[in-house]
């Protein structure tokens, strides 16, 4: 396209994407957790930034992102998700066939918030426990000096 366009509103950055990757590989690799993939999307669910550490499995990618496309979605974590909704397998199903795969209710997919507790974006961890992924995600937000929340209170 010739000629000047307008910018799209940009809530986080490309910069603060890799300094969340950065925070939780450093906690990864401190704590001795196997090759973790990280994925970061904005509040549309448009990729920020990625990384895919060496020795990941092919799926490890996928996964990520339907955790963190779930906790943007939805607005909660993935792992409280998949909580509230142990009971009612065909609602998750659901949601995953009416998102096209991109809804993984599991521990490791984190909201990122703004100061005023709205979702501009989400990480989503694999390649640990679910739990270790999801305190990866944790390590990384607080780590680029951005908020996080499970649920709200």
């Amino acid at each position: 396209m010739a000629g000047q366009v307008f910018h799209c509103s940009v809530q986080l950055t490309r910069v603060q994407g890799r300094n969340v990757i950065d925070g939780a590989m450093a906690l990864a690799r401190d704590s001795g957790l196997p090759p973790l993939t990280i994925v970061v999307l904005d509040g549309g669910g448009n990729l920020v930034a990625a990384e895919r550490e060496d020795g990941c499995a092919p799926l490890r990618f996928p996964v990520a992102q339907g955790k963190a496309y779930a906790a943007m979605g939805v607005g909660i974590a993935s792992g409280v998700i998949g909580a509230r909704n142990a009971d009612r397998a065909a609602f998750i199903a659901s949601v995953a066939a009416a998102s096209q795969g991109h809804f993984v209710a599991v521990a490791g997919g984190v909201p990122i918030l703004n100061e005023q507790n709205c979702v501009i974006g989400a990480v989503g961890v694999s390649g640990a426990s679910s739990d270790e992924d999801q305190q990866a995600a944790i390590e990384g937000i607080k780590q680029a000096g951005l908020f996080w929340g499970l649920a709200p209170e």
